[in-house]
């Protein structure tokens, strides 16, 4: 079925094929990922944007001696399936089956691993100077989209390594955003004269010639070099990164193989740094994913022929997004923040509805936050959607801008807890341990739909100070009749004599289902719905220990800072408390229902454990 692509094992099969082949090959790589995604799943645009741009990388680095590193991650498929990986992919973002992002344990091509954006310049700098260090020939090419671009530790990044003397390659893949206008022929033809070897050999001889003239020497080259680059400036695009100290080339078609080759073969040759713009596709390839690409980044088993998804029912990330719509019509002071995720977040119809109330920041959820707080210092009502695994890297403004002034922010954190096949690196299981150490903060947890979209009503209307709302991914909504919601006291779900669940939000499912086994061996079971996870009504939760011998808590975060410990503290010496929780925050990639099972934290593990130990008591 395939020519070219079943004999390729590494990048030295690369560098044996002509242009031709590599164009072959580059058709036979889309159809096998959109055929493999098509039933796991997987980021698929993003991939089949960067077919040649992976060849072109391949065909001039020395790999695995030279390395890449990819931003963000999800972009690898083209590069794992040319690195001996292709019989994986029938098991890509399966538990216990191919990473969909760098890991460096399943393969040394891949040199560093990446999850999170705009991370990859300040990696790739690092091994480039540790390199030079230790005496090592080797470079690190760093890979970085235009919307990891928008990430503030990037421009950090950049700013370091434009006074860096040696060779240093960035690749902008540029596929979305237009961060510079593209001048067509002029901007081709200039660029490549700058990237053709006489030019710099011709741009060398020139200089030290002039520059040995008496006198006048040093001042007719810098003359030269002000001519030459208010020409530049005049006809080429935006000049950001050579104002970084970059050599800029480009814009380059990012699906013309050759061209691609020429252009970074000449920037190796370059002392310093060089930041080489590629526009590229994304969903190239594939009709769907090329009209559709934000549909098609992440996405689940589709079909071919028709690019039919199962997109399931409904959703926490809908149903906030309907509730913001409704509250917005009474609360002229609400508005929305979102970190490049207003779709993923289910804000995207709200923008639309309320352009002048919806801030999408971009990649930047320190700025986000930041900006949040002030909008609440003039009497707004910001609603901050972020997941809950790119929440962390805004922890100190939560903390210094937000909490320390007790502002009213409210934190909507979507995908908290488990998320899945993206792995550990997008598993949102550190918020509440590390937002329940943060003064003035108040943490809900819904268990459904309804408490969901009450507590969003009670975050915006009522409360004073900020507070976050945690929901899982997708749907997990538990039907039982609640009790009054406000002010979001501890809420009894069942009544039993020998143990009482204390749950945690979506966990509130577990719990139920646990008590149902326990029942089914003689023990009755007190489940509770807590709701509010911080601070502790230690009140409400010191009554409800009387008369148990053993308490329980189930969260869907880590064990070690979470709110189970802080439980346990409280009931120090009137109960035994078992914690639920996970152990450590490194959960692989897999389905969630695998997952939960693995860390011991679904129905029959902790029902089992349970029973163990009211055996003993």
């Amino acid at each position: 079925m395939y020519q070219f692509l079943e004999g390729i094992q590494s990048p030295d099969d690369i560098r044996k094929l002509s242009f031709h082949e590599l164009e072959k090959l580059a058709e036979e790589i889309r159809m096998f990922l959109i055929q493999s995604v098509s039933k796991t799943g997987g980021h698929l645009a993003s991939n089949l944007g960067v077919v040649e741009l992976t060849l072109a990388l391949f065909k001039t680095l020395h790999l695995p001696d030279d390395g890449i590193i990819w931003d963000v991650g999800h972009q690898s498929y083209v590069h794992k399936l040319l690195t001996g990986r292709m019989k994986d992919f029938s098991m890509l973002r399966q538990y216990g089956g191919l990473s969909g992002f760098p890991k460096s344990c399943e393969s040394e091509y891949d040199v560093f691993n990446t999850g999170h954006s705009s991370t990859s310049v300040s990696a790739a700098l690092g091994m480039t100077r540790a390199a030079a260090i230790l005496g090592e020939d080797k470079r690190t090419v760093a890979v970085i989209g235009d919307g990891a671009l928008t990430g503030g530790m990037a421009f950090e990044a950049l700013n370091d390594a434009g006074t860096y003397k040696k060779n240093f390659i960035v690749i902008l893949n540029d596929n979305e955003m237009s961060i510079a206008q593209n001048v067509g022929g002029v901007s081709r033809y200039l660029t490549r004269m700058r990237t053709r070897p006489f030019y710099f050999k011709l741009k060398s001889r020139l200089e030290q010639g002039i520059g040995k003239i008496p006198k006048v020497g040093k001042s007719l080259v810098l003359l030269m070099k002000r001519i030459k680059d208010s020409f530049r400036y005049l006809l080429t695009p935006s000049t950001i990164f050579e104002d970084f100290g970059f050599t800029y080339l480009g814009p380059i078609d990012g699906h013309d193989i050759p061209f691609l080759c020429q252009v970074l073969e000449r920037a190796k040759a370059i002392h310093g740094p060089v930041l080489i713009h590629v526009k590229t596709k994304k969903g190239k390839g594939y009709k769907f994913a090329e009209d559709k690409p934000t549909d098609f980044h992440g996405v689940g088993a589709f079909e071919i022929e028709t690019g039919e998804r199962n997109c399931g029912g409904e959703t926490y990330s809908a149903v906030l997004g309907r509730t913001m719509f409704s509250l917005a019509e009474q609360n002229k002071n609400l508005c929305a923040v979102t970190a490049a995720m207003s779709d993923g977040t289910g804000l995207c119809a709200f923008g639309q509805l309320y352009p002048d109330r919806f801030f999408d920041v971009g990649i930047a959820e320190q700025h986000g936050v930041t900006f949040a707080a002030g909008l609440a210092k003039k009497g707004m009502r910001p609603v901050v959607a972020i997941y809950s695994s790119f929440l962390q890297r805004a922890y100190d403004q939560i903390l210094h801008d937000v909490c320390l002034q007790n502002l009213s922010v409210v934190f909507s954190i979507d995908r908290a807890g488990l998320v899945g096949e993206d792995g550990e690196t997008h598993q949102g299981v550190y918020d509440l341990a590390f937002l329940s150490q943060m003064p003035n903060m108040t943490i809900l947890a819904p268990a459904n739909f309804t408490e969901f979209s009450d507590m969003l009503a009670y975050a915006t209307t009522e409360h004073c100070g900020p507070i976050a709302i945690r929901y899982p991914r997708g749907g997990n909504s538990v039907t039982y009749t609640g009790q009054s919601l406000k002010p979001f006291l501890p809420d009894v779900v069942s009544r039993g004599e020998h143990v009482c669940i204390l749950s945690m939000g979506h966990m509130l499912s577990v719990a139920i289902q646990c008590k149902d086994m326990l029942a089914d061996e003689g023990y009755s079971a007190t489940v509770v719905n807590l709701r509010t996870l911080w601070p502790l009504d230690s009140a409400s939760l010191q009554q409800l220990a009387d008369g148990y011998k053993l308490i329980v808590t189930i969260e869907d975060g880590v064990k070690h800072g979470g709110i189970g410990e802080k439980i346990m503290n409280l009931y120090h010496g009137r109960a035994r408390v078992l914690v639920k929780a996970h152990e450590t925050g490194i959960v692989p990639h897999g389905k969630c229902e695998e997952l939960y099972r693995a860390c011991g934290l679904d129905a029959n593990n902790i029902a089992a454990e349970i029973k163990q130990i009211l055996s003993e008591v």
